[in-house]
């Protein structure tokens, strides 16, 4: 099956990648290190919070996802994008949004580490078994899906750098102590101005492929925040662990998705051009949703 984007393919240099993969591995090792036991231990004060979160987030979405993929029909590249978006973790600034909305900061930890520690198999499985379904049944055979590589590709990028905070924190907590905020700014900063120097330098190629990703990210983005909003209120969540779960939900790693896209998708143009631009939406989209909830704070002040 063709399509526009079929001979489309946007290409990074083995630099570029690097400097990619490096930044999202920096923001792991920023986020880990201020993780501590006690956090962990919400897990058992709060297992529903933490359930509904994990529920909404590696289960809900990506079905939803391919149920809105469906109804609207995209273009098959901007349908697999769309997926491989919905089965990565949660975006660690989520962690940021969440302390600015009033939400539960340790709960957003806790489902930023199970997220990351869970996304190891759970991104491969959930890309796998909804982009094979979608491909089946539209006859698509250009894009082959590994569970292998991209299992490996999300243990490297990710876990290792979560275990390396882990341990620093464990052996050096007064250097942690202090390096920790500028880390996670410095880190944020880096892949923030790397996405939009890369965003830029294909500008050409958005202007003329715009029409096809704007509206169809911001419908899978508001649909990501419903989920987790309406998730945690027919569990009966408390309000802080409602706009913990609903930006957790809402802010996904379109960074990683970009990593395997470059990786094991040559650098596919649809995909990569929907991935790129979910990582600029998210940042607004997560902020607006932040102030609301933030109003929602004062008003009950």
């Amino acid at each position: 099956m063709s399509s526009e984007f079929t001979d489309l393919h946007i290409t990074f240099s083995k630099q570029s990648l690097m400097v990619l993969n490096l930044a999202i591995a920096f923001i792991m090792f920023g986020v880990s290190m201020g993780i501590k036991k006690s956090e962990f231990l919400e897990i058992r004060k709060n297992p529903k919070s933490i359930i509904t979160g994990v529920f909404s987030q590696f289960i809900l979405l990506p079905f939803f996802t391919f149920l809105l993929i469906w109804v609207i029909n995209p273009l098959p590249e901007l349908a697999l994008g769309m997926l491989l978006v919905a089965a990565s973790p949660g975006g660690n600034v989520s962690n940021f949004y969440s302390q600015q909305s009033g939400g539960n900061v340790a709960l957003s930890v806790s489902l930023t580490a199970i997220a990351t520690l869970g996304a190891v198999f759970m991104t491969p499985f959930n890309f796998e078994f909804y982009g094979g379904i979608y491909m089946d049944k539209k006859d698509i055979q250009q894009i082959t899906i590994e569970f292998i590589p991209m299992f490996m590709t999300v243990f490297t990028i990710l876990i290792i750098p979560l275990i390396a905070g882990l341990l620093m924190a464990n052996k050096w907590p007064q250097v942690t102590k202090k390096i920790m905020k500028p880390i996670r700014f410095l880190s944020f900063g880096i892949l923030i101005t790397f996405m939009i120097v890369a965003f830029s330098k294909n500008i050409d190629v958005f202007t003329t492929y715009y029409k096809y990703i704007i509206l169809l990210v911001f419908l899978h983005n508001a649909l990501s925040f419903g989920i987790g909003y309406y998730t945690s209120k027919l569990a009966k969540l408390p309000v802080k662990d409602l706009r913990t779960i609903t930006i957790e939900t809402g802010i996904q790693n379109s960074g990683l998705s970009l990593v395997l896209i470059f990786t094991l998708f040559d650098g596919n143009g649809g995909m990569a051009l929907l991935a790129a631009w979910w990582g600029i939406w998210h940042i607004i989209s997560g902020a607006t949703i932040s102030y609301i909830f933030q109003r929602g704070v004062k008003k009950t002040d």
